[in-house]
């Protein structure tokens, strides 16, 4: 009898983990699935079932099977040289623009993407367009690499607590058993022993542990990997100690006193020594940092600053183009300069980080007449207010040519 009893309980703990064990390994798929998603197909759909530039992907695998969902992903075109009358159709209301193929992607990939699109949609609705941020109002931090693996991760987390829950009533069954199988002359420690060896021979068990391991893993290593060249937080040492927090905070000087291209120009500039020498010509001539600017002047000699917020020479950046016709503040992308004693970076400066404010930010056409005709045409079809990625904001030339 106690045999058989504990057949059933190491086939309740087996059960148990394997589903633990597939629901991370479905939680893994649609984590990979959001990074190739935001990656590689962003740009020209949407989770919803929204049309961008081509078809929104809710409820993709309604109205086509996942194998076909792979061959149409892997090549496009011969899907539709074969004659398929969904992809003909698609093909044709889309202006025959063809999208572009992807058969490097495995099966496994693309059904990690599918995974993504599933549990996007299966998440709580985003706010009312009405409720959208107003143009030159800073954009929410974008999570670029990893909001939906952690709501995965949670929902791991109340599968491995129900597992431990039945892992509990497993024990207090073995006890009781143990307690019968003692009153026939076994101590108690013997059963639980003979017990625990049963369960560390269980394969199902050692599956499931080397599983959980190599996904913790995994999630360590792709986390590492996200952070490759991001310098989020990077706060280096200036040659002189200058405090934002006192000139842009304390004394509320223009950014653009010192910056003078942030308004004008594609990059902000960094300050001359003659700009500094306009107030400290007879400011605090005496104090040993203001005492370096004149040492610098009298080599002629630049002040060797330390740059703080570096983007890749692959990418094009306009800080005109954002402050002055965009309406942006500083604080935006640089955070509360006029709080900062030792500037440092506070976003990611990432693609991702860039493009989600490009889908969230209004554009700022009041008093613009370049914008009248956009937001004519915009408003005919949509009921949303015009945002960047409406104008162009996600079209790769617009940061990289």
């Amino acid at each position: 009898m106690f045999c058989k009893k504990l057949t059933l309980v190491k086939f309740l703990f087996s059960f148990l983990f394997l589903l633990a064990s597939t629901t991370a390994m479905l939680a893994q798929d649609a984590a990979e699935g959001e990074t190739l998603f935001k990656n590689n197909c962003a740009a020209c759909h949407n989770t919803s079932d929204e049309t961008l530039v081509g078809p929104g992907l809710k409820g993709v695998t309604g109205r086509r099977p996942i194998e076909w969902i792979v061959k149409w992903v892997h090549n496009p075109q011969a899907v539709i040289a074969s004659g398929d009358k969904y992809a003909n159709d698609l093909y044709n209301k889309f202006n025959k623009a063809a999208m572009t193929p992807y058969p490097n992607f495995s099966e496994a990939q693309i059904k990690g993407i599918v995974a993504y699109i599933d549990a996007a949609n299966a998440a709580p609705a985003a706010p009312a367009a009405g409720a959208a941020p107003a143009a030159g109002a800073a954009a929410p931090t974008a999570q670029s690499s990893g909001g939906m693996m952690e709501v995965l991760l949670v929902g791991l987390l109340i599968i491995m607590v129900i597992v431990l829950i039945a892992l509990l009533s497993i024990v207090n069954s073995l006890s009781k058993l143990a307690k019968a199988e003692q009153e026939e002359g076994k101590s108690f420690f013997d059963t639980i022993s003979e017990n625990a060896k049963s369960l560390a021979a269980n394969s199902a068990v050692k599956t499931g542990i080397i599983v959980l391991v190599f996904l913790l893993g995994g999630k360590a290593t792709i986390d590492a990997a996200y952070g490759v060249g991001i310098h989020q937080g990077y706060a280096p040492e200036q040659p002189i100690k200058f405090s934002h927090k006192l000139h842009a905070g304390d004394n509320q000087i223009n950014c653009n006193y010192c910056h003078t291209g942030v308004y004008e120009g594609k990059g902000a500039n960094v300050p001359s020594a003659n700009i500094c020498m306009n107030c400290h010509n007879a400011i605090k001539r005496e104090s040993p940092e203001i005492q370096k600017i004149y040492k610098a002047l009298e080599k002629d000699e630049p002040i060797q600053w330390v740059r703080v917020h570096n983007l890749p020479d692959l990418a094009y950046f306009n800080h005109s183009q954002h402050t002055n016709v965009g309406g942006l503040e500083c604080k935006n992308c640089h955070g509360e300069i006029e709080k900062m004693e030792v500037v440092e970076q506070r976003s990611s400066l990432t693609m991702g980080w860039c493009i989600d404010c490009h889908r969230q930010t209004d554009v700022n056409a009041k008093g613009n007449a370049y914008y009248d005709k956009l937001v004519e045409v915009h408003n005919k079809d949509s009921k949303t207010p015009l945002k960047v990625q409406n104008i162009g904001g996600l079209e790769c030339s617009k940061c990289h040519y």
